[in-house]
């Protein structure tokens, strides 16, 4: 894998991102029912969204159902019952292992990746797989399983050489692509690469950063481009993921007088107001990157300077 490990994501955007930690951090520390609330619903939708994207049909109420009140719902299988418990579980790990303060290794990717397939496969769970596998619609051949031990020797090698040279967010986004770049177990790879990329980012203050379900199709078509060794929608996709969270703990930690324009946000709507192009015509812009965004729920939200800026740059190319 030979790759360019700099200058793979927008600078605007990580200095956007930068810039609201920062922020985030004047609050800190969060008020205990504050921080409660705030895990418990970072919990749910990330629990939902991580294992629909891999084809669990429980919708995000269901999915509060079982994890929270620990219902069975009818006509769905067991093992969607268990992905759900499971992964709320490793999101604990992951919360755990962060705030005692440990040093990631091989053994703590074993013991999410054990979490996530209990009582689902016992033989695969926590273990490297040992037969070669493809993956369906993926340009990528993951390597011979032969390989898979000394390449997770080296892909913790990478993180200790880069985790103080890359930022936070480049460094969490790296560590995802590579481990689903290695597929180092039958399954589960994908839910293991994003509670490890939110490990990272957890360890470092930031919140968890969810990849919405909604954008799937974007998520697996960035992927593919990074294994052709375009990595930077990849990048930008991670950190408008990122910025989405920090957004949702800052309104959510200022209050509603000290929240104006949603910290600058507009909707497409309003911005469709600003200009002469329709809301259908931002959306495509915002889902394509040309234009600033990020996404709250099913909406896309931008800021007057970044529609401003893509206006200008339209006029000077005419």
């Amino acid at each position: 894998m030979n790759i360019v490990e700099s200058d793979i994501i927008n600078f605007d955007l990580l200095q956007s991102i930068e810039g609201k930690k920062r922020e985030l951090d004047t609050f800190r520390p969060f008020s205990p029912e504050l921080a409660r609330k705030l895990d418990e619903q970072f919990t749910v939708e990330w629990t939902y969204n991580s294992n629909a994207i891999e084809g669990n049909t429980l919708t995000l109420q269901e999915t509060d159902l079982v994890i929270n009140r620990g219902l069975t719902i009818g006509n769905k299988t067991l093992k969607e019952h268990f992905e759900a418990i499971n992964h709320k579980e490793g999101i604990q790990y992951v919360y755990d292992f962060v705030k005692k303060k440990k040093e990631l290794d091989e053994n703590t990717i074993l013991e999410i990746h054990k979490m996530i397939l209990r009582n689902i496969s016992e033989i695969d769970a926590g273990h490297y797989r040992n037969e070669n596998v493809m993956i369906l619609g993926a340009i990528h051949l993951p390597p011979s399983a032969v390989k898979i031990p000394k390449l997770m020797a080296e892909f913790m090698e990478w993180y200790y050489e880069n985790k103080t040279k890359l930022s936070v967010v480049e460094l969490a986004a790296w560590i995802h692509y590579k481990l689903v770049y290695i597929h180092p177990f039958i399954d589960g790879n994908g839910r293991a690469s994003r509670l490890l990329m939110n490990l990272i980012l957890l360890q470092h203050g930031y919140p968890p950063a969810v990849i919405l379900n909604i954008d799937r199709k974007r998520y697996y078509k960035f992927l593919k481009e990074a294994d052709r060794e375009r990595y930077i929608n990849f990048f930008n996709f991670i950190g408008r993921s990122v910025e989405r969270s920090l957004l949702i703990y800052l309104n959510a930690l200022k209050s509603k007088n000290d929240t104006e324009d949603r910290y600058g946000y507009i909707s497409l709507q309003e911005a469709s107001k600003l200009c002469d192009y329709g809301i259908e015509y931002l959306s495509y812009l915002a889902k394509t990157g040309r234009l600033s965004a990020i996404k709250i729920n099913r909406n896309w939200m931008t800021t007057r300077e970044a529609l401003m800026d893509y206006v200008e740059k339209v006029n000077r190319n005419r």
